[in-house]
């Protein structure tokens, strides 16, 4: 049994070195002005996990997530409606399957330009049909790092924050932290990044919007990070009535206590953001009653 697992974590690191590339890192400078071409930032609900569609003011488009296998026929059926045959950049956060679960379904469903993911052996199923996907279809995945740039021009810029070390003791660490900056405002996108990673972020944090770490455990938003991110808007994504009774009490007074306007997929639905550079608008699919 011991020899069968190490063949299996060999093959992994075998996968992971075929199909992981480097990237480059770049600079972007402020910019106030209110824009002619919108950004769309949708948080899709897929129950108990996470999947983020982002319609660019490039034309581009980028997919953070897919929730869990059976939740991909609801992620590409959004996407579907909206138009669109290829995603730019598709980004799985960390392997574990309410996040990554349903990322072999719209890998099969779109043409995917990019794909980043956190360098991590993982021998969950899952992890090893999507790597196995990827391979097959003769795709790159770029390994995502902090520094690294996923696009910028004069308005626009997707960088990734963390992670920023080779290893964490928990896979959630792992997660790909993104922010994105358009015109003057600005999300940022935690993955399941715990307080560790709250940590090493925190200089950078400070967003207009935040999808919350970990769905809204008390093991992410810690209070220093709360304050440091100073969000307008806060996004928790979690199932109703789930098995880990989240979001934790804490973490959502911590977020509006923090002046944030906190939403949550398993209230609100769908969740879409838009901005013009310059000011942010929200749409809910369902209105909260309280």
């Amino acid at each position: 049994m011991k020899y069968v697992k190490k063949v299996i974590v060999f093959v992994l690191i075998a996968f992971i070195v075929l199909i992981f590339k480097n990237y480059d890192s770049y600079t972007l400078g402020d910019d106030s002005v209110i824009l002619d071409d919108k950004l769309f930032v949708s948080f899709i609900d897929v129950g108990q996990g996470d999947s983020i569609f982002i319609e660019l003011p490039n034309n581009e488009t980028m997919l953070i997530d897919a929730g869990e296998e059976y939740e991909s026929d609801n992620v590409i059926e959004f996407i579907n409606d909206k138009g669109y045959s290829k995603i730019d950049y598709l980004i799985g956060t960390h392997p574990h399957s309410d996040h990554i679960g349903g990322l072999v379904n719209v890998i099969n469903s779109y043409d995917i330009k990019e794909i980043y993911l956190p360098k991590v052996i993982h021998t969950s199923q899952t992890y090893e049909t999507l790597l196995n996907t990827i391979y097959n279809l003769n795709l790159e995945v770029n390994a995502a790092s902090s520094g690294m740039v996923i696009f910028q021009d004069e308005h626009l810029k997707v960088n990734i924050l963390s992670p920023t070390l080779e290893e964490y003791s928990n896979l959630n660490n792992y997660s790909v932290v993104v922010k994105l900056e358009y015109g003057s405002t600005s999300f940022l996108f935690m993955g399941d990044a715990e307080a560790l990673v709250e940590e090493e972020i925190i200089e950078y944090a400070n967003s207009d919007v935040i999808k919350v770490g970990h769905h809204g455990s008390d093991t992410s938003s810690s209070m220093d990070f709360v304050n440091a991110v100073d969000a307008d808007y806060a996004v928790i994504m979690s199932g109703k009535d789930n098995q880990y009774d989240l979001p934790s009490s804490n973490v959502v007074d911590r977020w509006t206590n923090s002046g944030a306007k906190v939403f949550n997929t398993s209230v609100n639905g769908n969740i879409i953001f838009s901005s013009d550079g310059n000011n942010i608008f929200v749409e809910v699919e369902y209105e909260s009653n309280s």
